[in-house]
């Protein structure tokens, strides 16, 4: 480097910025938290389950007490603590759905190892906790690993039924006041998010709420605090929806697709069509 930008670097000094918790120590913890959930190995359970949590849970009582006084801390991370049998629970259920939906899944353990969406859903379930505990920087921290860890953007907020089947996962954004019911299939690229965004909407009801036993396809949008998908529809790849649809619908887009063989062509081909 020249003698010049050693001189810029020595110049720069930014503001410092208050930020009262600690960024790595809570993503140790919610990794921890989810392999103690789902412990894969040949040890002794029970004890290195024990303490692998023990220590989780200390670096999340260190930042909540942060950002409160240690009583408070010790409400939320007791009452964390004794929502997770719970919670662990309805995640294996999670997985058995997984398995029962995707032929690809050949066990749960596939699916706890390595589905991206599996993994999105298990940290929303935590950090949506934290959210109702009242905590929601920490919840947002929880959610948004998971975001830089499989592509799946969930906000704490949004309220998850049963057995959401997330396949593939990548570029799915389900936005804070989201509401989902049970056995949901929603694929890639799916949006369920705001019609538009103005700070004035932060306490109102901005996006939509899916029924029971509702399938979105790769890359539908859905927007709109009041749009509504009734149970048992249907929505079509790459569908556009700003509007409440009744129970049992089917929502697609008519695409004019042409097919002609390389043998309609004498000069070469050149992709229009």
């Amino acid at each position: 480097m020249t003698d010049r930008t050693i001189e810029l670097i020595n110049q720069f000094k930014p503001e410092p910025v208050d930020i009262p918790i600690n960024k790595c120590e809570l993503e140790e913890a919610v990794e921890a938290i989810y392999t103690s959930m789902f412990p894969v190995c040949e040890c002794d359970g029970s004890t290195s389950v024990s303490k692998e949590l023990y220590e989780a849970l200390k670096k999340l009582h260190k930042n909540v007490t942060q950002r409160t006084d240690k009583p408070t801390a010790d409400r939320v991370v007791e009452g964390f603590m004794e929502s997770l049998p719970k919670i662990r629970h309805r995640l294996f259920k999670d997985a058995q759905c997984y398995v029962a939906s995707d032929p690809a899944a050949k066990s749960i353990e596939e699916v706890i190892l390595t589905y991206p969406g599996f993994f999105a859903l298990s940290i929303h379930r935590l950090a949506h906790l934290l959210h109702k505990l009242g905590k929601p920087l920490i919840a947002r921290h929880f959610s948004e690993y998971a975001h830089s860890k499989v592509g799946i953007d969930i906000h704490p907020a949004a309220k998850i039924g049963k057995n959401l089947f997330m396949d593939h996962g990548t570029g799915i954004v389900i936005g804070e006041t989201c509401e989902i019911g049970d056995n949901v299939k929603i694929y890639q690229g799916v949006t369920l998010g705001a019609l538009y965004v103005e700070k004035k909407l932060s306490d109102v009801k901005r996006h939509p709420t899916v029924e029971d036993n509702v399938v979105i396809y790769a890359n539908a949008t859905i927007l709109g605090g009041k749009t509504i998908v009734g149970h048992d529809s249907i929505i079509g790849g790459g569908a556009w929806l700003t509007k409440s649809i009744i129970p049992y619908s089917r929502v697609y887009n008519s695409v004019d697709v042409k097919i002609r063989t390389a043998k309609d062509f004498n000069s070469p081909f050149d992709y229009v069509i």
